[in-house]
């Protein structure tokens, strides 16, 4: 084993174990890194330059309370040019999502499965039943707005999500289609669409509804600062709704349940708009260049995916936990396993988008797992000239 991850730890939680207690795990008896295709993050931001200046800054920051809530979500709006009215500032999306549960929903919630497993967990918490209705695998993981609104309605729940793009499946419901449904759903007591991952859904347009949602009494847009900007561990998130709602969100929420490091990092933002551009456009690519390597492995199902991450199905015969503890402990390669998704299996994954070289690295050593693994169907190995092709690409 080159790397004595304990894999205990996978058991010890619903997601998958950070990086941090894999690699200490290890003892400092690891070949080398391990890398992380598990978490969807923009590897390109921040900037060297950004780290430089908040690093300058770091002792008056570390020693200081923030700002208010309030005047943090002025200056977020102004960068992402929303009316600061109807924006709520939260310490990671997550925070939100339980504050949604707990003052909007009343009795229950529906859901399309899989999805985002926050979604499905945390309104159980509060003693709210979850309404699960399948996304199907023919159609990948797609809804349309008619069928969405069907089984929502169907379902009695006076309140829904929508995850856009979906998390782990990638698949996006067409703007226009957003609005329809929130439309039609315009009696609920709430409509959350959870756009965590709506920056990486295309290289030119953002198909956001975040400008829309003002118009509805209901209508509630969430999104990740930290899967955005490339910093899971500072934990910011934000809501855009209609003013009034904002404003009751924001009496419930933490008076300061923004820190210090988060405020310093939205005032870097405007100085970086082009570089913040740049790399979501990078990343759109890269994903697209990851679904492209995967798909010359014969027998790995790639579903489309408008997101920053790939969501896909392994041949008949392969176990999910032996691929990826193999891919783990042999190669130093961390993947999402769904087998713990409602509406997923353990054959399916999502992989999330890293620069090429670390792209061409995991389809390496996903081939040889599966080689491995299926003696009798070895993997196709590609030419020179497919290799050259890749490396030009």
């Amino acid at each position: 084993m080159k790397y004595p991850v304990n894999l205990e730890l996978f058991a010890d939680t619903k997601h998958s174990p950070s990086i941090f207690e894999l690699t200490a795990s290890m003892n400092g008896k690891g070949a080398g890194r391990l890398r992380d295709y598990c978490i969807p993050v923009n590897p390109y931001f921040p900037t060297p330059q950004m780290f430089d200046s908040l690093r300058s800054r770091l002792e008056t920051i570390l020693k200081f309370y923030p700002s208010s809530n309030q005047d943090i979500a002025r200056r977020l709006a102004d960068f992402v040019g929303l009316d600061p009215d109807t924006l709520i500032i939260g310490n990671g999306s997550t925070e939100l999502i339980s504050f949604i549960n707990r003052l909007l929903v009343t009795e229950s919630i529906a859901i399309p499965v899989p999805t985002f497993s926050r979604w499905t967990e945390d309104p159980t918490l509060s003693g709210k039943r979850v309404h699960t209705f399948l996304r199907y695998a023919q159609n990948d993981f797609r809804l349309s707005p008619g069928e969405f609104v069907g089984n929502v309605l169907r379902s009695g729940a006076r309140a829904a999500v929508l995850c856009n793009p979906n998390n782990p499946t990638g698949a996006l419901m067409p703007r226009g289609d957003v609005l329809r449904v929130l439309e039609a759903l315009r009696s609920l007591d709430v409509v959350v669409i959870d756009e965590s991952f709506i920056d990486f859904a295309d290289e030119q347009v953002v198909p956001s509804v975040d400008r829309d949602v003002k118009r509805y009494t209901n209508a509630v847009v969430l999104k990740s600062l930290g899967k955005n900007l490339g910093l899971h561990g500072v934990r910011m998130g934000y809501a855009v709704t209609n003013p009034e709602l904002a404003q009751r969100l924001q009496r419930a929420l933490p008076f300061w349940n923004m820190n210090s490091l988060g405020q310093a990092l939205i005032e870097e933002l405007p100085q970086h708009r082009d570089e913040y551009e740049a790399g979501r456009r990078q990343v759109v690519r890269d994903r697209i260049y990851l679904e492209d390597r995967l798909r010359t492995v014969p027998g790995i199902h790639v579903y489309p995916a408008q997101a920053n991450f790939v969501y896909l199905q392994m041949p008949d015969g392969i176990d999910g936990v032996t691929l990826r503890n193999r891919l783990l402990c042999e190669h130093g390669c961390l993947i999402r396993e769904c087998g713990n998704k409602q509406g997923s299996d353990s054959r399916h994954y999502r992989i999330a988008a890293r620069p090429r070289p670390e792209i061409d690295y995991l389809v390496e050593c996903l081939t040889e797992c599966l080689n491995a693994l299926t003696p009798h169907a070895p993997a196709r190995r590609l030419r020179p000239i497919e290799l050259a092709m890749w490396a030009g690409k």
